[in-house]
């Protein structure tokens, strides 16, 4: 099966009737998840800026008859004239702008990725018994690892993307480069979470390291166009259920060729 064939049929696939119900699923999850934490959050914020305040003190020496005078005055500012303040000024405004702007971006498509990825993770054994039954029936669904070691795993590339974003954050300064050393992180995980929850459904441990060895380039290269999509605001809520059944088709015929000594060096 060709690559414009796996494209073809994922996408009648994901058009079908059982697909389009598991595809509901997520989108719901992801919404009511992601609305309720940034409305919350946005509370939050809103309670805490009303409610702050910055007091600046100035003291002023005069000598006056030889005798030494001090006067301290004090100003207070509440939100809105911290807010007025910080924004007056060309740096702290731009300053201000950027974080606002990037950390709420970052919020935004991290949780929308992150929630969905997971909540597609819980479907992808129902998605991929049914690619299986409708097309690679000539081939054993092994798979490897349990809940347990699934758990563990993503764990630990959730934190090694923070680690990532961390090591990255004197790059996000840096025009054109920002945008890239922001996204890689997150593809990374894509990638990972991805590429682990269809394989793992899929192959076996060791076929699946041989896949990755010998098919490994292609492969990044098919996440990285679906991560790309994902970058489209909301676009995941829609299209994980694709992702998977695209990832699906590729490695049962990956799978296949592996097992029958097609393509590749044993």
């Amino acid at each position: 099966m060709t690559n414009d064939n796996i494209f073809i049929t994922s996408i009648k696939d994901f058009f079908s009737l059982k697909m389009m119900k598991f595809s509901i699923a997520p989108f719901f999850i992801a919404l009511i998840l992601v609305y309720t934490i940034v409305f919350y959050f946005a509370h939050l914020t809103i309670k805490d800026l009303r409610h702050a305040s910055l007091h600046v003190h100035q003291s002023q020496t005069t000598i006056v008859d030889g005798l030494e005078t001090i006067d301290t005055t004090g100003i207070d500012f509440q939100s809105s004239s911290i807010l007025s303040f910080l924004m007056s000024h060309a740096l702290t405004s731009w300053i201000v702008t950027f974080l606002v702007y990037t950390m709420g971006s970052m919020l935004a498509l991290i949780l929308t990725i992150f929630i969905s990825l997971i909540a597609i993770t819980f479907l992808t054994p129902f998605i991929l018994k049914n690619i299986h039954q409708k097309h690679y029936s000539d081939i054993e669904m092994k798979g490897y690892d349990n809940f347990f070691w699934s758990i563990i795993k993503i764990f630990r590339w959730f934190v090694i993307m923070l680690t990532m974003f961390l090591l990255f954050i004197p790059f996000y300064f840096v025009p054109i480069l920002n945008v890239i050393m922001f996204n890689l992180p997150m593809y990374y995980f894509f990638h990972k979470i991805l590429t682990y929850d269809v394989a793992s459904n899929i192959s076996t441990k060791n076929e699946y390291k041989k896949i990755m060895f010998f098919a490994g380039t292609e492969i990044r290269i098919k996440t990285f166009l679906l991560y790309l999509v994902s970058l489209i605001p909301f676009a995941v809520l829609f299209t994980g259920v694709y992702y998977i059944i695209f990832m699906g088709h590729t490695y049962f015929r990956e799978t296949r060729e592996l097992r029958e000594g097609n393509n590749y060096s044993l």
